[in-house]
């Protein structure tokens, strides 16, 4: 369970670089690509406020990456699941402001990874 729990967080920290990348370098080029139900001339007006979006992203990559490095494994699950937590509610007011693909793309994989830490504990608990 455990190598299958760090995947997930190191898989989501990808994701949420790309994101930062996306918000912050790539919002007028992909943006109209990526969301064609949006009008093109959106893109050049909003692209400070995707940019901190991006900013807000490659934040949330942080804290991830961090827990990857973090040794005492009880602090590597609390962090890690702090910063997946913050995914989730990111997901959840994406999905209620937004639309629900959007929010869709956070929820499900910071929930799959907080369900394998929760039962990763559980079948630790039970195997002491």
């Amino acid at each position: 369970m455990r190598p299958l729990f760090l995947i997930l967080v190191a898989l989501i920290a990808v994701l949420h670089i790309y994101v930062a990348w996306f918000e912050i370098f790539a919002w007028t080029s992909r943006g109209p690509v990526v969301f064609d139900t949006l009008p093109v001339e959106l893109f050049a007006q909003t692209t400070e406020l995707a940019a901190n979006q991006g900013v807000y992203n490659a934040f949330l990559a942080a804290g991830l990456i961090w827990a990857l490095f973090i040794r005492d494994r009880v602090w590597q699950r609390r962090v890690a699941i702090c910063f997946l937590s913050f995914v989730l509610v990111a997901g959840i007011a994406a999905a209620l402001t937004v639309s629900l693909r959007p929010g869709m793309f956070q929820i499900l994989p910071s929930s799959v990874a907080i369900i394998v830490a929760a039962l990763e504990r559980l079948l630790a608990r039970r195997s002491e």
